[in-house]
């Protein structure tokens, strides 16, 4: 058949119009958003600072802002649950610190540290004697370990080459005189070469073993990346003194973690052991778990741990876990045993028991004491005899801490905190600690006096303090709590005592001030400045900020942030965004308690939704989206209470006169963009919505999702009624969505937003998918925040503030 010239341009057009959208749809270039966005995102940080154990010196720290998409795009090999980078023999790393300076707590000139060109710093670590800290670099020829001495920081020594911290990484002496370290064994051998083909399929199989395990990502999948996983992961153990001396300790293994003894005589080594998993990460392997003397002799085994399969949803191992030194005696274990099987949902008096065995570890482990509920960590204090345990209520969703003093075993342990799990105002706070001589920590006391810090989240926001609490009556005293309009918070207590108020080092920000340190003395009032950290972005300084409270149809109390742009004019009704995060809650009352501060440093790095206020929209920010209910049943009703909360936060808005209703888009990540994708499948009050690293169909992460305890085939309805993939037929409102391809988060597979893409665009809806290359689960490169900020912006910018709604 011929064409006539019509025909011939009709085909042409149909030709491009083709072309077109595959251009469209496949692969862009980054895009920049506008230029003072460019300039907020890309603002230098403040350094980063690390105080000494001591409180005699500063480290600072500098980064910058993000690494380059060349840099997330090295070589990286995804291998039983960890990301390693092949070239350092470490954990993959997006970004690094370029540059550490030291000077005395009190003022002084700073002093460089200095290394070879092209070094990347990726970490430091005090010892606890506070004259040196190691830094661990990365270069060309690998990772390496360096010592600094505090008194001589610009010429540090190079310790060890080749480290490895792939699985395990490297722990002070507690002598402080030099480290234990896994190093690449000089046996290890040639890279494994991948098979040309399979010699086989990759089979598993399963009969009667009920294994119900969330959904993990990086996992292995077949003999050749089990054949990576133990070429990086195997090491040498090695004790590096600063006088140059090196000893081996065992063979090379797969070494998952080692700690020193308090007196430094023997070291706690778990060794990961085969079958490995497919369906499990690698801290699931079987394991076993030894006391070694410093020839690297065995001395005793404390438990052979099989792979962690059979472990009920919300359930512990069976057998020791949670093993470790005690503090304060010279060579103690310490573990944590299950009494109920392990299973939280089998009654039992108590469901754990903490156990000791002291060396030489020849007599049978003694039960310390029981525990009611599940125990989760140990505390100890200077006197040998006392510690302190947090066990939690499942079914109430409670936990108290626990004071346990063996000297008087018959009293039972003093309660010192109880309260609900999400009861942010009855939080005590945290214990100070102070680290012993052999660099392992007891809380901080005088006397009978213990001291601590929490947030102090209030009605009028969080407002941080640092209490005195005796713990022979059990009452508490308030040293000092921050004033409204600023935050601070105690970072380091310096010396106590019992006679008068400790001086402290702090942190202070304002909306308009940077976060800064300060030395104050609480009984003086004195204070003095240690840091003067300049604002990174002024031009955001007139931003209006404040905290907002409303409430839901059915009387919950809920608030959230509200932000104006720095021009805005009262009157004006501005194009809104309501940015969420829903949590669940047992009851109304901690459901409404404020958690944020409305005096925080406002920042806009990164991809910050926060930015969209230079581009004139007003923002809900943390609007409160309760799920309240039983622990076992609340998400029956998620939708119904989501819905009714974000009519609430607009309608907040609204009465304000600050938003228009006709233009308003709701956003949030993970959870919160499953959230999203949910109110616009069930409501009609968004005209856009923006998710980011959302998951979308439930019946892809079966055995259970944030605190969903049961498993789909156990509440099948639940599971298809809140899948926003289920009702995408029901999404007529525009969604962007953006996914970072190498999302490692658990149950947030990228192939969650590309199916969400797919069912939208199957039912004639509108959205945009935007993959990000080498990105995780959060962005990292410069280049993938530019582009993330300038799709928001765009997509809003289209289908929001330009959208038909209500005039000024």
């Amino acid at each position: 058949m011929k064409l006539g010239k019509v025909g011939i341009l009709l085909v042409g057009i149909l030709v491009c119009g083709v072309l077109k959208m595959d251009l469209v749809l496949g692969e862009e270039e980054y895009r920049l958003p506008p230029k003072d966005v460019v300039d907020i995102v890309d603002a230098p940080p403040e350094p980063s600072v690390s105080i000494s154990p001591d409180h005699e010196w500063m480290l600072f720290v500098e980064r910058d802002a993000m690494p380059s998409i060349e840099d997330l795009a090295r070589p990286m090999l995804r291998l039983g649950g960890v990301r390693i980078d092949p070239s350092a023999n470490s954990q993959f790393r997006t970004s690094f610190n370029r540059a550490i300076s030291i000077r005395p707590l009190k003022g002084g000139d700073k002093q460089q540290v200095s290394f070879p060109e092209g070094t990347r710093i990726s970490g430091i670590n005090w010892s606890h004697k506070s004259t040196h800290f190691t830094v661990s670099t990365v270069d060309d020829m690998g990772m390496h370990l360096w010592v600094v001495d505090v008194k001589q920081p610009s010429n540090p020594t190079k310790l060890l080459t080749n480290i490895n911290t792939v699985l395990a990484g490297y722990e002070w002496l507690p002598d402080g005189d030099g480290v234990i370290c896994s190093v690449v064994p000089e046996s290890r051998g040639a890279y494994p070469v991948q098979p040309k083909a399979p010699t086989g399929p990759n089979i598993q199989e399963t009969s009667g073993n009920e294994t119900p395990t969330r959904t993990y990502q990086d996992l292995l999948t077949n003999p050749y990346d089990e054949d990576l996983f133990e070429f990086f992961g195997k090491t040498q153990m090695v004790l590096a003194k600063f006088d140059g001396t090196k000893t081996n300790l065992g063979k090379p293994d797969l070494y998952r973690s080692f700690g020193m003894s308090p007196d430094g005589k023997y070291i706690l080594v778990t060794i990961i052991r085969k079958p490995f998993s497919y369906l499990m990460p690698y801290r699931s392997f079987p394991h076993d778990v030894e006391v070694w003397d410093l020839n690297g002799n065995l001395v005793y085994t404390v438990a052979e741990v099989p792979l962690a399969e059979n472990i009920p949803i919300e359930g512990v191992r069976t057998g020791p876990r949670s093993i470790d030194w005690k503090s304060t005696e010279p060579a103690t274990l310490v573990w944590t045993e299950a009494l109920d099987g392990g299973d939280p949902n089998q009654e039992a008096e108590h469901r754990d028991r903490l156990v000791s065995l002291a060396a030489p570890f020849s007599s049978e482990p003694q039960e310390m004491v029981k525990i009611q509920h599940r125990s989760f960590g140990i505390t100890y204090f200077a006197d040998p005899q006392k510690f302190m345990t947090t066990d939690y209520d499942r079914d109430r969703r409670w936990v108290r801490t626990l004071l346990f003093d063996m000297n008087n075993e018959q009293a039972g342990p003093k309660v010192l905190m109880d309260r609900s799990i999400r009861d942010r105002y009855g939080d005590p706070g945290q214990p100070l600690m102070d680290i012993l001589d052999n660099g392992h920590a007891v809380v901080m006391q005088d006397g009978p006096y213990i001291y601590r810090t929490g947030r102090g989240a209030s009605p009028k926001g969080d407002l941080p303090f640092m209490d005195r609490q005796n713990l022979d009556n059990l009452e508490t005293e308030r040293l000092w709590r921050c004033e409204e309009g600023v935050f601070q918070s105690v970072v380091a207590v310096p010396a106590t005592s019992e006679d008068k108020k400790p001086s402290v080092i702090t942190v202070k920000e304002s909306t308009t001030t940077p976060p800064n340190f300060y030395w104050t003395d609480l009984e003086s009032g004195a204070t003095s400045t240690l840091t003067e950290f300049k604002d990174p972005t002024p031009q955001i300084r007139g931003i209006k900020k404040q905290l907002v409270k409303y409430e839901r149809s059915d009387g919950v109390p809920l608030s959230a942030t509200l932000y104006l742009p720095a021009d805005y004019e009262p009157g004006t009704r501005l194009p809104l965004l309501v940015w969420a995060y829903p949590r669940e809650f047992n009851d109304v009352a901690t459901a409404g308690q404020i958690s944020s501060s409305p005096s925080r440093f406002t920042r806009m790095g990164s991809i910050s939704h926060l930015t969209l206020l230079t581009q004139g929209y007003a923002i809900m920010d943390a609007a409160t989206m309760p799920v309240i209910g039983d622990p076992e049943t609340m998400n029956d009703t998620f939708i119904e209470q989501i819905v009714d909360a974000a009519q609430a936060a607009i309608d907040k808005a609204v009465e304000m006169g600050v938003a228009d209703p006709n233009r308003v888009a709701v956003g949030g990540h993970s959870y919160g963009a499953f959230m999203t994708a949910n109110l616009l499948a069930h409501c009609d009050l968004f005209k856009a919505g923006l998710a980011r690293s959302g998951a979308y169909n439930r019946t892809l992460t079966p055995f259970g999702f944030q605190s969903e305890r049961r498993k789909l085939w156990d509440a099948k309805d639940v599971y298809y009624s809140i899948s926003p993939f289920l009702h995408a037929d029901k999404i007529k409102e525009p969604m962007l969505m953006i996914h970072g391809e190498a999302d490692n988060n658990s149950g947030t597979f990228p192939v969650q937003s590309s199916r969400m893409y797919q069912a939208i665009k199957g039912n004639g809806g509108t959205a945009r998918l935007v993959m990000l290359p080498y990105e995780s689960h959060g962005y990292r490169a410069r280049e993938s925040v530019l582009h993330t900020q300038a799709e928001m912006i765009d997509w809003l910018d289209k289908h929001v503030k330009n959208a038909s709604g209500s005039k000024p």
